[in-house]
């Protein structure tokens, strides 16, 4: 999945000093059971609690590795502050606990079948505001959306959420992948710690259905890095330019990202519709039809995607796609 910040990674002193600082002023140990307690009030799915400390040296090796290798693609930004990225207690002083939150956007409702197709965490609000207003109320601290520099899905193992599965998305058991995650780095020590979940080796067993399902095979094992540039969720959303043919036949009739992997996965089959209000797709959206679509102006676009994280891929990204989603769907109808 891929953000919807144009300053994505962006350290925000703000986001700390923005804060309502009640809890902080009164208590000097963060409890445990009343941030969690507190998360789900106000609309997380799941809470966890890990110390703030550098990432495991495996981890921090991986990560350097990946970049070298070139696999970020155009995301410059994920080579800006490695140092900070692996090390959290580098991004707030004296830093001692990271509270981890998970809010999900599994959809009550999508475009209608045979339509053209979002992907599912782009359907409501921009996810960046919405968990952005609820972490400010959970308590104050750095928070992290997206736009710190911060490794979200390995703080959420290590806060014992779940575990990162072959489709390379965090995994919450009987529950899926289908969350947002949104981190706090707080100065608090907590009076107790969450673990990572004791699973088998491999909890995704011998299931391939992810990577059999990926189109254009970015997805290989569950080992194996993922190569940005060839994953369509990057090509719809992050990269500018033209897309390769190669890439655009594979689309379907997905104009913005891809949710491929997430709907074959197994553990989605127990994924609760969210019932965030800001998250459920308006009905001008749910409306759109091909021909829509096809005379989309600017002012429609940004009419209709006022505050939303489609915007990540900006007009001229979106009619590319619609574009080449519409001649895909020519050349298979002429072939029939």
């Amino acid at each position: 999945m891929i953000s919807s910040d144009d300053n994505k990674d962006a350290t925000n002193a703000d986001e700390s000093s923005a804060c309502n600082t009640n809890y902080t002023s009164h208590f000097s140990l963060l409890t445990s059971h009343f941030i969690k307690s507190s998360a789900l009030q106000l609309g997380f799915s799941a809470c966890g609690i890990a110390k703030a400390e550098p990432v495991d040296e495996d981890t921090a090796r991986a990560y350097r590795q990946w970049i070298a290798d070139g696999r970020q693609a155009d995301m410059h930004y994920l080579e800006a502050n490695i140092d900070k990225r692996l090390d959290p207690t580098l991004l707030l002083p004296g830093a001692r606990s990271i509270i981890v939150v998970a809010m999900s956007y599994a959809p009550a409702r999508r475009l209608p079948e045979g339509e053209y197709q979002i992907a599912d965490y782009a359907l409501g609000r921009d996810y960046h505001d919405v968990m952005k207003q609820r972490l400010r109320q959970l308590m104050p601290g750095l928070i992290c959306v997206d736009t710190v520099p911060i490794l979200e899905r390995y703080w959420a193992v290590r806060a014992g959420l779940g575990f990162i599965g072959r489709n390379h998305q965090l995994i919450i058991p009987h529950r899926g992948s289908m969350f947002f995650l949104g981190v706090i780095v707080t100065t608090l020590e907590a009076d107790s710690y969450d673990k990572p979940l004791s699973l088998s080796a491999d909890p995704c067993g011998t299931c391939r259905r992810c990577i059999d399902a990926c189109p254009t095979g970015a997805l290989t094992s569950h080992f194996s890095p993922l190569t940005s540039s060839a994953c369509l969720s990057y090509q719809t959303i992050e990269h500018r330019g033209p897309l390769a043919e190669d890439v655009s036949d594979k689309l379907g009739t997905t104009i913005y990202g891809c949710d491929r992997c997430q709907r074959v996965c197994p553990y989605n089959r127990h994924a609760e519709p969210t019932t965030i209000p800001e998250l459920q797709p308006s009905d001008a959206l749910l409306g759109m039809r091909r021909d829509d679509w096809h005379r989309l102006s600017r002012e429609d676009y940004q009419r209709l995607f006022r505050g939303s994280a489609v915007k990540r891929a900006k007009y001229e990204g979106l009619m590319r796609n619609i574009e080449a989603v519409e001649h895909n769907l020519k050349t298979t109808n002429q072939d029939e």
